[in-house]
């Protein structure tokens, strides 16, 4: 059974940066691409950035590009989501998202695409 646990959110002030972890267990990832999502309150969970595993392969948002990189340790099955200049309205719950379909990344920005999520961390930008 595929696991994603996500770790590293917290209170920042504008203009830091935060390092958000996604241990993910269950099965062999190399064929899946992987996803960071967020949702801020009242709003539709959007779509951040997301890695094709076994290639390396990325995808941003427009809204965080030339801030934000995703990344992965193969050795630690852990996806990494590097987040610089930090902005209040990155404020949200950000979410870990595993898709097996073993599609590329700039296809895969909806959340229906994805087959499974961790719990979520909590992000929080202060001005």
């Amino acid at each position: 059974q595929v696991q994603l646990v996500e770790s590293g959110g917290g209170l920042v002030q504008a203009g830091g940066s935060l390092r958000l972890s996604c241990a993910a267990s269950g099965r062999t990832f190399s064929s899946y691409v992987m996803g960071w999502f967020r949702q801020a309150p009242g709003k539709e969970r959007e779509f951040v950035a997301a890695v094709r595993w076994s290639a390396g392969t990325t995808y941003y948002a427009d809204s965080v590009k030339e801030r934000f990189t995703i990344s992965r340790d193969n050795a630690k099955n852990t996806v990494y989501l590097q987040m610089n200049s930090l902005k209040p309205e990155d404020t949200a719950v950000y979410y870990c998202a595993a898709d097996r379909g073993m599609g590329w990344p700039r296809d895969r920005r909806t959340p229906a695409e994805y087959d499974y999520w961790g719990q979520g961390t909590q992000v929080t930008v202060s001005s």
